[in-house]
C-alpha cells in the first residue's frame, strides 16, 4: 500500500526544515553546512526553461554582492543532476542575456527527482503538481527562516528585492530598528515603540536625541547609508 508523507508549509520564525542533497557542488546538509551564515533557499520550475535561465544569470552575476552580505545562494529544481549540468554549461557557452554572457553558475544547485525538499517547503503548490514554483527562503546565521517570498511559474523574480530584503533583515538586526515601506539603505529607519510612559512622552517632546515622532506610535531616526555599509562589512 503506498503511503504519502503531509509536510507543514514552514513559516517565518521556526527552524528551516533540515535535509541532505546531492548538488552541483556536492552534497550539501541545509541548513546546518552555513551555520554562522545568511542563506537563501530558492526554487525555479524546471531547468532549460527562459524564465529560469534569466534568474539564474542574474542570481549567479550578482552571487559576489550576497557573499559580501555573508549569504549563501542554494538553487533548487525537480531536475537531475545531469540535466542540471547540462543546463548550467548551455548557459555559460550559448546564452546572453541584458549583457551578461559567459555566466558560470558557481552556486549549489539542488537535484530533488524526488521532490523530497521542494515538498518539505512547500514549493510544489496547486500551479503545479510536477514542477516547484519560485520560492525564496531567507534563513539567518541560526538556521531560521526570516522570510518567504512565493511567485508563480511565469513570473520571473526582482533581484534587486531579494537583496533588498536581505540588506534590511541585516540592518533590523544588527541596529534594533524597522524599516519602513521602500526602505533603501540610507532612509529613515522605524525605531520601536517605546517600552514606558516616560520614554514615550520623551520621544514625543523632541529630548530623545535623533528621533522624530509624529505621533506615540510612529517615530524614525536617521541612519546613513555608511554606517549601514560599515557594519555589514559590504558596499550596497
Amino acid at each position: 500500500m503506498e503511503t504519502t508523507e503531509n509536510y507543514v508549509m514552514p513559516r517565518i520564525g521556526e527552524k528551516a526544515p533540515s535535509f541532505t542533497a546531492v548538488t552541483t557542488q556536492g552534497t550539501i546538509n541545509f541548513p546546518e553546512d552555513y551555520a554562522g551564515k545568511w542563506s537563501i533557499l530558492f526554487s525555479h520550475p524546471a531547468d532549460f526553461t527562459p524564465v529560469c535561465t534569466s534568474e539564474f544569470m542574474t542570481f549567479a552575476s550578482m552571487a559576489e554582492e550576497f557573499k559580501a552580505l555573508n549569504c549563501q545562494l542554494v538553487g533548487l529544481s525537480v531536475d537531475g543532476l545531469y540535466s542540471h549540468i547540462a543546463w548550467l554549461r548551455t548557459i555559460k557557452e550559448k546564452i546572453e542575456y541584458k549583457g551578461m554572457k559567459n555566466v558560470e553558475v558557481k552556486f549549489p544547485l539542488i537535484e530533488d527527482i524526488s521532490m523530497n525538499v521542494a515538498k518539505k517547503y512547500g514549493m510544489i503548490q496547486s500551479e503545479s503538481t510536477t514542477k516547484a514554483v519560485r520560492a525564496v527562503f531567507f534563513v539567518d546565521p541560526t538556521g531560521i527562516i526570516r522570510a518567504i517570498i512565493y511567485y508563480p511559474l511565469s513570473l520571473g523574480r526582482n533581484f534587486d528585492e531579494l537583496k533588498r530584503v536581505l540588506v534590511a533583515l541585516q540592518t533590523a538586526d544588527a541596529f534594533g530598528v524597522a524599516t519602513p515601506a521602500d526602505w533603501r539603505p540610507g532612509d529613515d529607519v522605524i525605531v520601536p515603540t517605546a517600552g514606558s510612559c516616560g520614554t514615550a512622552q520623551s520621544r514625543m517632546e523632541g529630548k530623545e536625541e535623533g528621533v522624530t515622532c509624529y505621533d506615540w506610535f510612529f517615530c524614525t531616526k536617521k541612519l546613513n547609508k555608511e554606517k549601514v555599509e560599515k557594519t555589514l562589512g559590504a558596499k550596497l
